[in-house]
């Protein structure tokens, strides 16, 4: 193991799961989970309408929690269900959560297995954002990514339970602009991360890769292509220079 490597796994082992951490999380993040919550509107609705039980709708939201995902499936959704189909665009869609998950693995690797699966259960763009940029700047907290999750969660079950009763007051949230919300929010995230060269020319690589085959692929494989050609860069050119981070010790000073 190089010094780099050994020096990250190192501060990575220091990372804390505590429940000021993840007040704080929350807190960050709830604002934009009302945005969400009112894709989860649309979504109640759609559900209701497509002909699910109200249990089957919440149970989906509840556990799937990937609205891209979802929604795709209440297109395909029919009285005979086309299982397999289904799945491969279920693992398209949402094959950006391996990634995050591997970016996510060395702070997550010290927990307890039942702490680290319960924290994936949560992660989502916005969260995991949250918690990179966060771990970049020499916080140790991972309530930061359990507490943005567990907002943007809520707020979702909310907005579904919402979209079963009352969907009609939101009947296309995309004529308003609500869609452009999260996009907005990972972008500030990113113009927040590190600037180098880098990582520029990686979120060039992905940016470019996802609109590529968002023009020229079936539909949602953009999202795939776009974070596995930036993640693959990312995992071949290997940083050199040692992370700029405190250590324990200079942490602990006053």
């Amino acid at each position: 193991m190089d010094e780099p490597t050994r020096t990250m796994d190192t501060y990575a082992a220091q990372a804390k799961f505590e429940a000021a951490d993840t007040w704080h999380g929350f807190k960050q993040l709830l604002p934009l989970s009302f945005f969400v919550g009112a894709f989860g509107l649309a979504f109640g609705l759609a559900a209701a309408q497509a002909g699910l039980s109200n249990g089957a709708i919440a149970l989906m939201s509840a556990l799937v929690f990937a609205g891209t995902s979802q929604f795709a499936a209440l297109d395909m959704w029919s009285i005979q269900v086309p299982l397999l189909p289904l799945m491969i665009t279920t693992f398209a869609i949402n094959a950006r959560h391996l990634l995050m998950g591997a970016t996510l693995y060395p702070w997550l690797r010290y927990l307890p297995p039942t702490q680290r699966y319960g924290l994936m259960l949560f992660a989502s763009d916005a969260n995991w954002a949250l918690a990179m940029q966060s771990f970049y700047k020499g916080e140790r907290a991972l309530g930061i990514l359990f507490g943005g999750g567990l907002a943007i969660w809520s707020c979702w079950m909310l907005g579904t339970g919402i979209g079963l009763y009352f969907g009609s007051a939101i009947e296309d949230p995309f004529s308003i602009g609500l869609d452009m919300v999260l996009g907005c929010f990972l972008l500030a995230m990113a113009l927040g991360g590190r600037k180098d060269g880098r990582t520029l020319v990686i979120w060039l690589v992905a940016g470019s890769s996802a609109m590529l085959a968002y023009w020229w692929l079936p539909a949602n494989s953009h999202v795939v292509v776009g974070a596995l050609s930036g993640g693959l860069l990312g995992a071949f050119w290997m940083e050199k220079s040692e992370p700029k981070h405190e250590t324990a010790q200079e942490q602990d000073k006053p």
